[in-house]
């Protein structure tokens, strides 16, 4: 089945001519709906510190100056959506509880396209993206420069189920793709699979694939990216890994590598 709706989280800033450049990209590939949701900063989220510590007119003041901004990033992220060019882009504005209504748009979209400052942990997005990524646990594009639909993939896999999740909800993009290959990194995981079942699975589906066997025990990061390079791949797809800490979420060893690296665009599934 494919893709009908790329969602393109915005803030009004730098970063949202990127990620919607890159959503247009994978809307254009599969006919798809390109949906620009702008996410204001939500006034409700500071209520609770906007109490007896504020006194006179600081607390309005405060309050205006924030609703000034939710309207500007508005008015900038309404205006890079029209200059991204795609004709099936849509645009909608978030309005308090922006996090709740964030969450809905995201299951209600086939893949979320994040920029790469998210990713990183940088920006007004980021705490979104650890929350659309482990909380809602919906696939996700980290877009980076030489982001391509249609050419080199590269599968990081492992036989588990982050793996596996990542693999089954990033088909439609394998079915695109001038080549597959399949990473695996045996002596780095503790599961045993074998990727020519693997294999079969994705050729019954209509994708060719090559696999290439990773040594070596140690975190496999390093050699995914080498690897991913090597094969001139432009996106990697892999499953995330994590635990929840209180309501922060931490990516594992290997997902943080990953994320904190300058290439390539990574599809990612939690």
């Amino acid at each position: 089945m494919d893709w009908a709706r790329i969602m393109v989280p915005l803030t009004g800033g730098e970063g949202d001519a990127r990620a919607l450049s890159a959503g247009a990209k994978v809307a254009e590939a599969f006919g798809a709906e390109l949906a620009a949701v702008y996410a204001p900063a939500d006034v409700a989220d500071l209520m609770p510190w906007m109490g007896d510590g504020y006194m006179g007119g600081v607390q309005p003041s405060a309050l205006d100056s924030l609703r000034d901004a939710a309207i500007a990033g508005e008015t900038a992220a309404k205006t890079h959506a029209k200059a991204c060019g795609y004709g099936k882009t849509s645009f909608l504005a978030l309005t308090s509880p922006v996090w709740a209504a964030l969450a809905m748009e995201g299951r209600l979209s086939d893949v979320v396209v994040f920029d790469d400052g998210p990713a990183r942990g940088k920006g007004a997005l980021a705490q979104a993206f650890q929350q659309i990524v482990a909380d809602e646990q919906r696939p996700t594009l980290v877009a980076r420069e030489g982001l391509k639909v249609g050419g080199v993939t590269a599968v990081a896999w492992d036989g588990g189920k982050e793996a596996s999740r990542a693999l089954r909800t990033a088909l439609p993009l394998l079915q695109k793709a001038s080549a597959v290959v399949i990473l695996t990194a045996p002596e780095a995981s503790v599961r045993k699979s074998d990727p020519r079942a693997l294999q079969h699975f994705l050729k019954t589906r209509g994708v060719t694939s090559s696999v290439e066997i990773l040594p070596g025990s140690g975190d496999p990061a390093a050699q995914l990216l080498a690897a991913t390079k090597a094969a001139s791949a432009e996106i990697l797809v892999a499953g995330a890994f994590g635990h929840p800490r209180l309501q922060e979420f931490i990516f594992g060893g290997t997902t943080r590598s990953l994320l904190q690296a300058k290439g390539p665009s990574l599809f990612i599934s939690h």
